[in-house]
């Protein structure tokens, strides 16, 4: 995605384009998915001035706009990505703490028996699913 689209985005929302919503909005295009904290020492390269307060406010408005996803990997924050990224879960290592994509079309089923046992709408993009990965099974 670049950098007109978020541009184009922001002023589309009545929101003003600025060189820390760049900043950020390039961490989290170079990341590929990232914590709060890790946009926050990436953006820095090109702000120092930057801060996670503003990393925090910024991320919300990209994430308003469409720009932006979230997932929840774990209990500590946040993951955030590209929202043109393909659609897909996430498989978290609980040992390595290795992170593997999937296609969400892996958890169709499983979406579907919730939706017809139990009226059930599933928010399959946040998901993330627990376990151990195939080097840490051996």
């Amino acid at each position: 995605m670049s950098l007109d689209v978020l541009e184009d985005r922001l002023r589309e929302h009545g929101y003003r384009v600025t060189t820390q919503r760049r900043a950020v909005f390039d961490a989290v295009s170079a990341l590929g998915h990232g914590t709060h904290e890790e946009i926050l020492r990436h953006a820095q390269t090109v702000d120092a001035s930057l801060n996670l307060s503003t990393v925090y406010r910024n991320l919300e408005v990209l994430e308003e706009i469409g720009l932006v996803r979230h997932a929840h990997l774990g209990h500590g924050s946040p993951t955030y990505h590209l929202a043109d990224h393909h659609r897909h879960l996430h498989l978290v290592c609980s040992k390595c703490k290795e992170v593997l994509e999937v296609s969400v079309d892996t958890a169709n089923p499983l979406v579907e028996e919730l939706k017809t046992s139990h009226g059930f709408a599933v928010d399959i993009d946040h998901f993330a699913i627990q376990g151990l990965c195939s080097k840490c099974q051996s």
